[in-house]
């Protein structure tokens, strides 16, 4: 039993550092050059803080701030990934209801740790 948990903070621990280095990647190349992206990347080093916070199991402010960020930050990330971000010629030629199921199935790949352990440190 403890290898396995072992193995699950190790997974947790990778996540959260592919997460880390994502958000500098973008930020290194430039990628938040608008007011959306730009408040992304904010929100995103948040939610990011607090998923550190659930895998270090280090109490980082107060559980009522994360349930605020754990539904705001959902809220954003929902509304920035489907109608907000730019996926540049991507998704020139896919029709509107493929691109929203593309864009679904990543969000819930990519994201669905980052809003699963956040949802765990805030309740």
């Amino acid at each position: 039993m403890r290898k396995w948990i072992m193995f699950i903070n190790t997974l947790w621990t990778i996540y959260l550092g592919i997460l880390g280095a994502v958000a500098i990647g973008y930020l290194i190349k430039g990628k938040y050059k608008t007011f959306p992206a730009r408040l992304d990347f904010v929100i995103s080093i948040i939610t990011w803080i607090g998923l550190f916070g659930y895998v270090t199991n280090i109490q980082i402010m107060n559980t009522s701030l994360w349930k605020i960020v754990f539904f705001g930050a959902l809220f954003w990330d929902l509304i920035y990934s489907f109608f907000l971000a730019d996926y540049g010629e991507e998704f020139e030629e896919v029709s509107p209801p493929i691109k929203y199921i593309i864009i679904a199935v990543v969000f819930i790949l990519l994201l669905g740790p980052l809003y699963f352990g956040l949802y765990k440190y805030a309740f």
